[in-house]
């Protein structure tokens, strides 16, 4: 037995789950599992399933589906449940709760309930990506899935390319290789990116290389399994002290040293604390 029986407050509970290997299930996750007196599932199935696996008894408790198309029903159910008492344990299929997986409308109910809302962290293909990436980790966006509108997909990948940050994509295998062209052709063809497939599973993949390079990787293959893709953070134009310095020097006439720190930084795409530091600098100067 890898889990502890004790009672559980009255409250819901995030439940994250494994994205690929069983074993990545966390022990507090099994206790929650084991003494929540209701559980919700995007997947009823998997889910008892992954209690079966671990050695969780279900006895008479109930398994109650919930998902994007759940509607409000389920929502004020689960709601009134935690209100009466009970402590309500929330998994989705594969992974942690609302990260581009059902959760958000009843974790938003509880809190405007003011009842409890917990998590349990554990598995996450965004983390477990950027781990075995290469790429920077200390800033990072995650996107989730690009609209299915190649429009909308162009539009919304333009919008990302100044982005000071590794992106972090979620993305189906039937259309993997078109969205490494799009993101070649909008972010160039020569930003280094990473295709992570079937992570913690059997056939795990990691393949780097540039969009370029990626696109043609991809390009006769038969791709299957749960894609995540990351592309490396914009460098952007190259931007001289002293135009930093010229910027500040007209901001810091009509605003305070914050403000125009704050705003020369967004207009040339620099961290707010190194043109701050120079805003200081230039401010004591006046003085």
């Amino acid at each position: 037995m890898n889990f502890q029986t004790k009672p559980l407050t009255a409250g819901l509970y995030f439940v994250a789950t494994p994205i690929g290997s069983a074993r990545d299930m966390t022990l507090r996750g099994l206790d929650i599992l084991a003494n929540a007196d209701l559980i919700a599932a995007e997947d009823t199935r998997t889910a008892r399933k992954l209690m079966d696996i671990h050695g969780v008894p279900l006895g008479k408790r109930q398994v109650v589906a919930y998902h994007d198309h759940s509607g409000e029903k389920p929502t004020e159910r689960l709601v009134d449940a935690v209100r009466s008492g009970k402590a309500v344990a929330y998994v989705s299929e594969a992974g942690t709760p609302l990260v581009a997986d059902p959760g958000y409308e009843l974790g938003a109910a509880m809190i405007a309930a003011d009842l409890p809302v917990t998590s349990a962290p554990g598995a996450s293909a965004v983390l477990a990506a950027l781990t075995v990436s290469g790429l920077a980790t200390d800033r990072f966006a995650f996107i989730g899935f690009l609209p299915t509108s190649a429009s909308q997909r162009e539009t919304e990948i333009a919008a990302l390319r100044d982005i000071a940050m590794t992106l972090v994509f979620y993305e189906s295998p039937k259309r993997v290789r078109q969205m490494l062209i799009d993101l070649g052709n909008i972010l160039g063809a020569g930003r280094q990116a990473v295709v992570c497939r079937e992570l913690t599973k059997k056939f795990e993949e990691t393949t780097r290389g540039t969009l370029a390079e990626l696109a043609d990787a991809f390009a006769d293959r038969t791709v299957k399994g749960e894609i995540v893709v990351l592309v490396s953070r914009s460098d952007g134009d190259v931007v001289e002290d002293a135009d930093v310095q010229a910027a500040l020097a007209d901001a810091l006439q009509t605003m305070r040293v914050k403000d125009a720190a704050t705003m020369v930084a967004g207009a040339l795409g620099l961290p707010r604390r190194q043109v701050y530091q120079m805003a200081l600098g230039l401010a004591k100067e006046k003085t």
